[in-house]
């Protein structure tokens, strides 16, 4: 098994779904059994991958190889790294609190967790694979089940229509869950266009009959093609990462989607994006990337102060979450533009760091609305004397939301900008300083307006606290968060070795 560790990571969600497929509707408790062990297995795995990774030699490790159509030079490559290794410990702790998140589901249930389990087994298959076709693949199948999993099991809210452009609102039922989920589908497919033009570009210039990222990056493209070929990538990819101005689509699907698609969302699939821009865009396209990185890091921080901004000025609890995650994926991208090592462990340790603390805001917001039923701030207060669990762990979301030291939330956003400040790149690292001055005004007011105001009004002064496996999404992810804060050697140590590396071929290959 050890020969196959990182198949049975991929594959175990996906056994997982056929089992359940194979399941009556009825074996409700079934259901969720085998979609916990699936996920369970693969968060196993992400473990032992990660504890067994050489962190001395670097580099790809655990190579696995299943040619799928050798004629066109496409395999099934699976490898390690030092990037993929945290990413896939993240994607595992956020399946299997997503999973228990959702025990108490009540609608079509089998058909959520089929779809749950298959999108995350994409996921874990973007984070290994070595070939950029089957690469690409997979992060079809990580983002095509959102639109189902918005479009049935979502929640439509109302969003009121104002300013010049109000008959646009009414005429596309913005606040409607189908036009989010249309909306994320159509936006996501345009950028997945973009990609795939790029990758064949890739191909058939190298000349190396091959979709290896190995072979792909050891071939020497014309400066054009890089220039032309990487805003291809970096928007493509960057879409899902919730660039500016392509980032729209992820507050409404956010506040549309389900609590544990929530948490897959911010946790996970937004880092689809920013690991495509900075293993596929970045690694492979050296001159493409010096010559665009000043556009890149410029768009970060007005990401980082944008998302920050329109957080502030929300009144919808999830959508405050949702712009919180595009600021936050701002401070990933502003880590990647600053082309240091520093700036790159902060933007990886990042991904994993806001993964964890989003998909605990999420189930907390998921927790939230199931009892008290809005979402609404305005109509909340005092909820700390009824749900003390839930204000506590909200409250340490938040802490590691603003960078409180002693959170996962600080060393990401310190290595960022210490990378920045390395780099020469002081406009950037100004913009974050400022967001992360912005995020902690929101969060804080947030807090206190929900759960350490005045005591809960006569309609709330029954809402029950965290009970069963909701205490157990909660406690994987806040222990995730003070563990990673006090000991970040735990994945900083696999990382800089990946990033050291890449950043070597990129600056060696620019001055040739």
């Amino acid at each position: 098994m050890n020969e196959h560790l990182l198949s049975v990571i991929v594959g175990a969600p996906a056994a997982a779904a056929l089992v359940v497929m194979l399941l009556p509707s009825s074996a409700r408790l079934g259901i969720r059994l085998a979609s916990l062990l699936g996920a369970a297995v693969s968060l196993a795995g992400s473990v032992a991958a990660l504890v067994g990774y050489d962190k001395a030699r670097g580099g790809l490790q655990r190579a696995e190889d299943y040619p799928l159509v050798p004629a066109l030079g496409v395999h099934l490559r699976f490898a390690l790294d030092g990037w993929g290794g945290p990413l896939l410990l993240l994607t595992g702790i956020i399946i299997v609190a997503g999973v228990l998140a959702s025990w108490t589901l009540g609608k079509r249930d089998k058909e959520f967790f089929v779809l749950l389990l298959v999108l995350v087994s994409g996921v874990f298959g973007v984070f290994v694979s070595q070939d950029l076709l089957v690469f690409f693949l997979f992060y079809e199948i990580a983002v095509l089940p959102m639109y189902l999993l918005i479009g049935i099991w979502g929640a439509s809210h109302e969003v009121r229509a104002a300013g010049p452009f109000a008959f646009v609102w009414k005429r596309f039922k913005v606040g409607d869950k189908q036009y989010a989920a249309m909306k994320l589908t159509l936006m996501l497919l345009v950028g997945s266009a973009a990609i795939l033009v790029a990758i064949f570009a890739l191909y058939l210039q190298s000349g190396a009959h091959s979709f290896d990222l190995g072979d792909l990056a050891a071939a020497r493209y014309p400066r054009a093609l890089q220039i032309a070929a990487f805003p291809l990538l970096w928007l493509g990819f960057g879409t899902l990462a919730g660039v500016f101005p392509f980032h729209t689509w992820s507050p409404d699907g956010h506040a549309s989607a389900p609590t544990a698609v929530s948490m897959l969302h911010a946790g996970v699939l937004m880092k689809l994006g920013a690991f495509g821009v900075m293993r596929v865009g970045m690694v492979l396209l050296p001159e493409g990337t010096r010559f665009w990185v000043p556009v890149v890091g410029a768009v970060a921080a007005i990401n980082v102060l944008y998302g920050a901004f329109c957080a502030m000025s929300q009144t919808d609890l999830k959508y405050i979450v949702a712009y919180s995650s595009v600021s936050h994926m701002g401070v990933v991208m502003l880590g990647a533009a600053t082309l240091t090592a520093a700036g790159w462990n902060g933007a990886v340790f990042q991904m994993v760091a806001h993964g964890i603390m989003t998909g605990l805001f999420f189930a907390l917001v998921g927790l939230v609305y199931e009892r008290a039923h809005t979402r609404a701030i305005a109509r909340m207060g005092g909820f700390g004397t009824v749900m003390p669990g839930v204000a506590a762990f909200f409250t340490l979301a938040c802490l590691s939301s603003l960078g409180l030291p002693g959170t996962a939330g600080f060393v990401s956003e310190f290595l960022v900008f210490l990378g920045a400040w390395q780099g020469g790149h002081l406009f950037w690292a100004i913009p974050g300083i400022l967001g992360a001055f912005v995020t902690a005004i929101y969060v804080l007011k947030a807090t206190r307006a929900i759960f350490w105001g005045p005591g809960p009004s006569e309609a709330f002064h029954d809402l029950a606290d965290a009970r069963r496996t909701e205490w157990g999404a909660l406690l994987i992810l806040g222990t995730g968060l003070v563990v990673l804060g006090f000991w970040p050697r735990l994945l900083l140590d696999p990382i800089d070795p990946g990033s050291v590396h890449h950043l070597a071929r990129i600056l060696a290959e620019v001055a040739r």
